[in-house]
């Protein structure tokens, strides 16, 4: 006689005691999964744990097609985006568990390699044909970015004598505060706890922290890339720290100091809006724009004839050069070719044309009204004859990643090349994304508009019971002027039509008392790179 078994299911020991529908409805919260093939209502909001899931849209990257699936910590806020490619069903995915870094993400900063491990990861994960990355806001090691600020502006003014760890040291840090419970509950919201993962790190530390949330780890695989003059400091701290990177022992690289000193200061309240901490300073290489180096007077005269002999023949390295404002010059150069002529000529002395960056100071404030923080780049030292070039730059999460629509990161390049072209400007960051609406917002209005239950963003943003601009125009130029010589400036604006559109945006302007003496917009202008 064949002995039948229960299909009864086992008593989960946390509801013992409660009443049938209460046990009944924590099975039903507890099975809850995105939907990830649009056949739940999209007002389904699943959480599990801390982490509750609010939007899921398509992005097209250079590499391929992802899924973007968007979440949120209800306890500190941060966002987090699990980008998936291919088959979600398959047993193993390759993955890489990736924290935010704006300024190599969105503000083109070299003196990292953090966008490099970000693109690649994307590109193998494609090449694998399947699997997931998870992008976390734990900036700095997850400090934020006012301790990564200071951080960097203590190694700068040391010369490179001390490294980040050294420096976190100082400050009374840890050298790593980053989670990632969150990531084992996203997993379980996309019903992928039970996969196992091959993950894109040279941390061993990372693998570690993974298994220890339950996730199941087969094996890791490196991500390194050469370093750069502006980063081979960092990178050699890293591998003395026990990430897994042979590169830094070996390159030919040399590396390269900020053009100025750097000098650490106390953190302060600025004495007309004691709101705002001033809490950091330091110099940032910005790549490029275009291929267009940036030379002075002296050191394109040093090397005229070489640049000259390298703008002939049937493939040249140099496209053009020419002279701009201040008796500066730029020179425009093939940087794929010029790649290739780096390693046949590495002592040639145009070679480190490829690595000359622009140099910008970053600075760094928190807001004790908002808690959020604020970054604002300048550029150049004004006289009291320039007219500063300024920029309020809205941030995008997902420009951050390689997509093939680069609206919002292609302003930004334009914003770059009008600043260093003319001399002297700044940039203020608004972080968030949606027309301050946050991401959360952007996110859900792209899935909404996707799915078509929106025909508009306005429609959108109606139906999230968002107004059309919320963002603080009024911090941006407070903490603007704090670098201005007079009231005079030429603002940079997307077109003549945004700026119609954004009363807000006119009125800050007016209270502040900025006189705009030239209009620039970006709407004509194109970025190749």
């Amino acid at each position: 006689m064949t002995a039948r078994t229960s299909s009864k299911p086992k008593r989960d020991p946390a509801s013992a005691g409660l009443p049938r529908s209460l046990q009944l409805l924590l099975g039903k919260l507890g099975s809850a999964v995105v939907d990830t093939e649009s056949k739940r209502p999209s007002n389904s909001r699943p959480i599990h744990g801390t982490t509750v899931y609010l939007a899921t849209c398509s992005l097209e990257l250079r590499f391929g097609i992802f899924r973007a699936h968007v979440f949120q910590d209800m306890i500190h806020k941060g966002y987090l985006i699990a980008l998936a490619h291919g088959n979600m069903k398959a047993r193993t995915l390759y993955t890489r568990v990736h924290s935010s870094c704006v300024t190599s993400e969105t503000l083109r900063g070299c003196d990292c390699d953090c966008v490099q491990q970000l693109e690649g990861a994307l590109e193998k994960i494609v090449q694998r044909g399947n699997g997931i990355l998870f992008y976390l806001m734990q900036e700095g090691r997850g400090v934020g970015y006012v301790a990564k600020a200071r951080d960097r502006m203590l190694v700068q003014a040391s010369g490179d004598q001390i490294s980040t760890f050294q420096a976190y040291a100082a400050m009374g840090l840890k050298k790593d505060y980053r989670n990632y419970e969150d990531v084992a509950h996203v997993c379980h919201l996309l019903d992928l706890s039970k996969k196992q993962f091959i993950v894109l790190t040279n941390n061993p530390d990372k693998i570690a922290s993974m298994s220890a949330t339950g996730l199941k780890v087969l094996r890791a695989e490196p991500l390194e890339f050469e370093p750069s003059p502006f980063n081979l400091a960092y990178l050699t701290s890293k591998a003395a720290s026990g990430h897994i990177l042979a590169r830094p022992g070996v390159t030919s690289v040399k590396s390269a100091l900020p053009p100025d000193p750097v000098e650490p200061f106390a953190p302060h309240a600025l004495p007309g809006a004691q709101r705002f901490i001033y809490t950091a300073s330091y110099f940032l290489p910005v790549k490029p724009v275009d291929s267009e180096i940036l030379l002075t007077e002296a050191n394109f005269k040093a090397h005229q004839s070489e640049i000259e002999n390298q703008m002939s023949g049937s493939m040249p390295l140099v496209k053009d050069s020419y002279l701009i404002r201040d008796n500066r010059f730029i020179v425009q150069i093939d940087r794929d070719r010029f790649t290739r002529f780096r390693k046949q000529h590495p002592e040639d002395p145009l070679v480190p044309l490829l690595t000359t960056p622009y140099w910008f100071r970053v600075h760094v404030y928190y807001d004790i009204v908002t808690g959020q923080e604020f970054v604002v780049l300048t550029y150049g030292k004004p006289k009291i004859y320039d007219l500063p070039v300024l920029r309020l730059q809205s941030e995008s999460l997902f420009n951050r990643f390689p997509m093939v629509n680069m609206d919002n990161r292609d302003k930004f390049k334009r914003s770059i090349r009008e600043i260093v072209h003319y001399g002297v400007g700044a940039i203020c960051l608004l972080y968030f994304d949606g027309r301050g609406a946050g991401f959360g917002a952007h996110a859900a209005d792209r899935m909404l508009t996707e799915r078509g239950e929106a025909l508009s963003s306005d429609e959108a943003y109606r139906k999230l019971g968002v107004g059309y601009d919320s963002r603080d125009y009024d911090s941006c130029f407070v903490l603007l002027k704090q670098f201005l010589l007079h009231n005079r400036v030429q603002m940079i604006m997307n077109s003549p039509g945004s700026l119609v559109k954004k009363n807000e945006y006119a009125q800050a302007l007016n209270r502040h008392g900025l006189e705009v003496e030239k209009w620039i917009f970006l709407d004509d202008q194109s970025i190749a790179d």
